[in-house]
């Protein structure tokens, strides 16, 4: 681990200010939209939007890279990010907020990809793994300690909107000035949806379902929040809790996953999902209570994700893994950009609570589809033949994805060859 800090340390600080400024600028909307007069289904719309521009960005980023480079990208992109931030506070509308979310999501994406193209270039083969997982605890972090920051005092009601944007001009200087030389840049050809569907329902199904919870929790968490009533305080808290969540819990499932049946895994942790959005929803005027949702569905979704990614690649040949990634990706990716929508209907319906009732629905969706799929096959797939699982977050980019498939490919490789030579 040491040895990753010491050849990626410029980037991955980088990567902390960008997530504190996109994790700031996401619940900050959330507090100041129904502030501004928009209503809770307007609101939907703009964080909707981010998804619609993250996928397009997952798109059409490798293609621009490929054209003029590494550098350029990043600059670009990271110009675009600054300035939308920065306009953000002067004009509170529908339209140009929604635009700004396109806008920013697309440029999050783009650099996401050439970070992450980067640290995969900066690492070993012996160290790509625990690069990873440094780079998603970094991820998580810096949406964390965005958090912190809704509470500071903004008189002015421009400040913190300057300070993401300050952060993410900051968070470009380590990494163009430290990494060299920019790497080559390649993605695999993606997997058809068709043939994906067909090699694991369950695995597509989740993603998409998947897709529609975290969506929900990253857009409107800080939304259903303000509604609510809650303080900054509170909603900042609420919203760290969903990624702490995620941080304790990624590895203890994914070492569980590693061991059990994970179709009867992704049925067990899908449930105690979905029970935790009933709790959100029946106890929600109750702080901690309300906490302690946020913990269960923040530590069940986030690691869900690898969870299906590994579970799809258990039926899949290695040569097929990376490609498979795009598709997965994509359609994950439709499913965000419902969420948010589907989240905000619900929430103008029924009230605030109806962003918990709409996870718990998605994760109560998921178990049962779970159970459905066990009595339409047969595992045929033992522990010993399993994948092993990465840790992989939702919105990670399809680079950081086909790291993580790579790397549990050598990891099966060799295990397969130190099983063959303790046969022999």
């Amino acid at each position: 681990m040491i040895q990753v800090l010491r050849s990626s340390w410029a980037l991955l600080l980088g990567v902390m200010l960008l997530m504190v400024g996109n994790g700031l600028q996401s619940s900050l909307l959330g507090i100041r939209g129904p502030a501004a007069g928009l209503s809770t289904f307007e609101m939907s719309i703009i964080m909707s939007s981010y998804f619609l521009g993250f996928l397009g960005g997952s798109k059409l980023a490798p293609e621009m890279i490929r054209r003029v480079g590494h550098v350029r990208v990043f600059a670009a992109l990271g110009s675009f990010i600054s300035a939308v931030l920065i306009l953000y506070p002067t004009l509170p509308y529908l339209a140009s907020w929604s635009l700004g979310r396109v806008i920013i999501g697309f440029c999050f994406s783009g650099v996401y990809v050439t970070a992450e193209s980067w640290l995969n270039n900066a690492v070993t083969n012996e160290n790509r793994g625990k690069a990873l997982s440094l780079y998603m605890i970094v991820q998580m972090a810096g949406v964390v300690a965005a958090q912190g920051l809704l509470i500071l005092p903004d008189n002015s009601g421009y400040l913190l909107f300057v300070i993401p944007s300050v952060l993410v001009s900051i968070s470009f200087a380590p990494i163009l000035l430290s990494i060299s030389p920019t790497p080559a840049f390649d993605t695999s050809k993606p997997m058809t949806i068709r043939k994906l569907i067909k090699t694991s329902p369950l695995g597509c199904m989740g993603m998409f379902l998947l897709g529609g919870v975290f969506a929900a929790q990253f857009g409107m968490s800080a939304v259903y929040g303000t509604l609510s009533g809650l303080s900054l305080t509170q909603i900042s808290i609420l919203v760290s809790t969903f990624y702490i969540g995620a941080l304790v819990l990624q590895y203890p499932i994914g070492w569980i996953s590693d061991r059990v049946d994970r179709r009867k895994l992704i049925f067990v942790i899908s449930a105690i999902g979905g029970f935790g959005g009933c709790v959100g929803f029946m106890f929600g005027g109750y702080y901690p209570l309300l906490l302690t949702s946020a913990f269960l569905i923040g530590g069940t979704s986030t690691p869900l994700y690898a969870l299906l990614i590994a579970y799809t690649n258990d039926f899949l040949e290695y040569e097929d893994m990376a490609a498979a990634s795009g598709g997965l990706i994509f359609i994950n990716g439709l499913g965000a950009i419902a969420g948010p929508l589907i989240t905000g209907w619900m929430m103008q319906v029924i009230g605030p609570e109806g962003f918990f009732a709409y996870v718990a629905l998605l994760m109560i969706g998921m178990a049962g589809y779970a159970i459905y799929r066990m009595t339409q096959r047969a595992s045929s797939i033992t522990i010993e033949e399993t994948t092993s699982y990465a840790q992989i977050t939702p919105g990670a980019s399809p680079v950081a994805v086909e790291v993580a498939q790579e790397v549990f490919i050598e990891t099966s490789l060799e295990d397969e060859i130190s099983e063959n030579e303790t046969q022999a």
